[in-house]
């Protein structure tokens, strides 16, 4: 499988891009190291993750703070090596509380909850292993830069390609040239 990852470092001047290799990532550690590895005093990395049109992942980390992650196909991702990593990581911090499920899933927002039911939620599509279908994670990481969370799930959506998503997400942060040079 292919794979495109790209390090974004913020920096005073604006942002620094460059493409990188993931053979020594094995854990959500090595990709948090990676990214703190680039950056510049304790200012926000992230690192873009793509792989061939399937799914696309946004990481970001800042300092020493825990990395907040957004996928834009959780059952996908989950299916490759790089994005299992994410998943699992996404789904071990509320995998029995599908309250918070519910949060890290982007759910359609006309549909009601309903008091009585059960602590499954039906309304929720899940692939193989019952991970989710659709973005899953922190909509909200990049609305600092300008990209708010109905953006970037807008972004995720049906029909979107993972290589276009992330030049519209670059650009809506101020780096699209920058990534642009690397891809």
């Amino acid at each position: 499988m292919a794979y495109f990852a790209a390090v974004l470092a913020r920096t005073s001047g604006g942002w620094d891009v460059s493409e990188t290799e993931l053979d020594d990532v094995e854990t959500l550690t090595d990709l948090a190291d990676l990214a703190r590895e680039a950056a510049q005093d304790d200012d926000s990395v992230l690192i873009f993750i793509e792989q061939e049109d399937a799914w696309f992942a946004v990481l970001r980390v800042d300092g020493e703070d825990d990395p907040r992650i957004f996928v834009s196909d959780g059952a996908a991702a989950a299916r490759s090596s790089y994005g299992s990593i994410l998943t699992d990581e996404l789904l071990d911090r509320g995998a029995d509380d599908f309250d918070e499920l519910d949060r890290l899933v982007d759910l359609d927002e006309d549909a009601e909850a309903d008091d009585d039911s059960s602590d499954e939620d039906e309304s929720t599509a899940t692939g193989q292993d019952g991970v989710p279908i659709g973005p899953l994670g922190d909509a909200e990481l990049l609305a600092e830069f300008g990209l708010a969370a109905d953006g970037l799930r807008e972004l995720s959506g049906e029909g979107a390609l993972p290589g276009d998503a992330l030049g519209e997400i670059a650009e809506a942060i101020g780096c699209g040239e920058v990534l642009e040079a690397v891809r």
